[in-house]
């Protein structure tokens, strides 16, 4: 039996189509389709203002330095996420400062976030891991009472809401990813939703090299940018996946649901929460019980045509971070979750059959 891998991207043959007219037009970098795609999610989200970058990363960190976040100051974060949560703070001359999750919901721990604040903390960047939104309403609370800027890691979150409205249709700085493991994919990509249509501009600068265009031939450049800029290769495939995102979040909710159904609870496992009114069911994780090895569990699935994915270690215990005074022990439940965490094969073309696979092999695997 073929290997089921845990994600795999739904490309349609309207959109392999629509690409292969961008390569005959000639026009394949930053054009007409990433303007297109921009307006798109736009409309998502809300009518504000987004501009398309090469990653979710690059939109992270434009976002730190449109907020005006640099050398001295303190961003918040969780340890349990992605690296480049933390690297575009290091990337800006700031200090990422960890504080622990919740155990439940395994997003960073809002309290813990309030205590964390000092006289030179600037910013919170909060995680929606494997789509479950943080609270926006105590986010958006605490970033007010504090005065913080706030640049979501939406990362994993596009398609998600917080009371009825998308994520990304409010708050202060959003960025999502569009890599080629999320709920909508361009391959590689991303996008920044801006608080205010006054940051185009210097977003647009940031994005390619600190270059602002005038006339037919001015060019003058203030500012260090980046290469950032998304393609029309790629800004096609956005907009044919966004077309889908409602069918995609709908078939990724009801495999979630079956795997509520179908999974032996008395096997110990931590089962993420069951949240189908605002999570988007980006990736279903569970936990594995004290006693089980993770690489044995991940070797077994494999040998029953299973493919786990780990998403994510702890990142203050990486070499990098330790290196910059964390240490093991200060973040219990990230630590014990990044220890014990797997994630199991959810994505729109599985069949209701291979959840009923997955949960036989994981019986198997942790007997």
């Amino acid at each position: 039996m073929a290997l089921l891998p845990f994600t795999r991207p739904s490309i349609d043959e309207a959109t392999i189509a629509g690409v292969a007219e961008v390569l005959r037009s000639g026009w394949i970098t930053s054009g007409p389709q990433v303007k297109a795609f921009e307006a798109a999610l736009s409309r998502h989200c809300g009518g504000r203002e987004v501009r398309a970058f090469c990653s979710g990363t690059a939109a992270l960190e434009v976002g730190l330095r449109l907020a005006g976040i640099g050398a001295g100051d303190e961003v918040i974060t969780t340890p349990l996420s992605w690296v480049a949560t933390a690297n575009v703070v290091l990337e800006v001359g700031a200090r990422p400062v960890f504080v622990d999750v919740d155990p439940r919901t395994r997003n960073i721990d809002l309290a813990l976030a309030d205590a964390a604040v000092t006289p030179v903390t600037r910013a919170l960047i909060p995680v929606d891991l494997a789509g479950l939104p943080v609270d926006r309403d105590a986010l958006d609370e605490l970033a007010r009472r504090r005065g913080l800027r706030v640049v979501e890691d939406a990362a994993q979150s596009f398609g998600a809401r917080w009371r009825g409205r998308p994520i990304g249709a409010s708050g202060d700085f959003v960025a999502f990813s569009f890599h080629a493991n999320k709920n909508i994919t361009t391959g590689e990509g991303g996008a920044l939703v801006l608080p205010d249509p006054a940051l185009a501009p210097a977003c647009e600068k940031l994005r390619l090299q600190g270059v602002a265009r005038s006339g037919e031939d001015g060019m003058e450049v203030d500012v260090l940018g980046g290469k950032w800029n998304l393609t029309d290769i790629a800004a096609r495939i956005g907009l044919g996946q966004l077309e889908r995102l409602a069918e995609f979040t709908a078939r990724r909710r009801a495999l979630a649901r079956l795997y509520f159904q179908c999974w032996d609870r008395a096997l110990g496992c931590e089962l993420p929460v069951e949240d189908f009114e605002n999570a988007n069911w980006h990736m279903f994780q569970v936990v594995l019980p004290p006693h089980a090895s993770r690489a044995r569990f991940i070797a077994r699935m494999r040998e029953l045509g299973i493919a786990v994915g780990v998403h994510y270690p702890a990142m203050h215990l990486f070499a990098l971070y330790r290196a910059r005074g964390w240490r093991e022990g200060q973040f219990p439940h990230a630590e014990r979750i990044g220890r014990a965490i797997v994630t199991l094969p959810l994505f729109p073309a599985m069949h209701d059959d291979d959840v009923e696979r997955v949960c036989a092999a994981a019986r198997q695997a942790l007997a």
